[in-house]
């Protein structure tokens, strides 16, 4: 099944920290990252007929993250680097430190540096790509 782009058409503001809202038929749960700029960064649950995906975007690790990916489908989630600590950055480390807290049944990363891109990929984690189609 296609899933809408989200976001497109969303008016500014609608989502905060905390808060819930059904946009363009997808209903969508914010959560507070750990992330400045210059408005609430948000990590998003989406739910659309049955398929649940959770996104950190940029984020030092919260423990909303879990909360946020609870039983979905689907997590994707930044690793900047493997194990360097860049601030508001998860890290691979921090994934692999809250593992068991995590319940996604599937992992994609994106948002990684060379340091990441340039190292084997690590089971049970999947990689972004550009062009990259996720089946769910």
């Amino acid at each position: 099944m296609p899933v809408p782009r989200v976001l497109d058409g969303a008016a500014p503001g609608r989502l905060a920290p905390g808060t819930a809202s059904t946009i363009c038929g997808v209903a969508v749960r914010a959560w507070e990252a750990d992330h400045p700029s210059g408005a609430p960064a948000l990590l998003l649950r989406l739910d659309l007929g049955g398929t649940t995906i959770a996104y950190t975007g940029d984020t030092a690790w919260t423990a909303a993250i879990t909360e946020a990916a609870a039983d979905t489908g689907l997590l994707i989630a930044e690793a900047y680097y493997r194990d360097k600590n860049i601030p508001y950055h998860l890290r691979l480390a921090d994934i692999h430190a809250h593992l068991a807290q995590l319940t996604a049944r599937r992992i994609i990363l994106t948002h990684m540096s060379a340091d990441m891109l340039d190292t084997p990929s690590e089971a049970p984690f999947e990689r972004a790509q550009d062009g990259f189609t996720v089946r769910l």
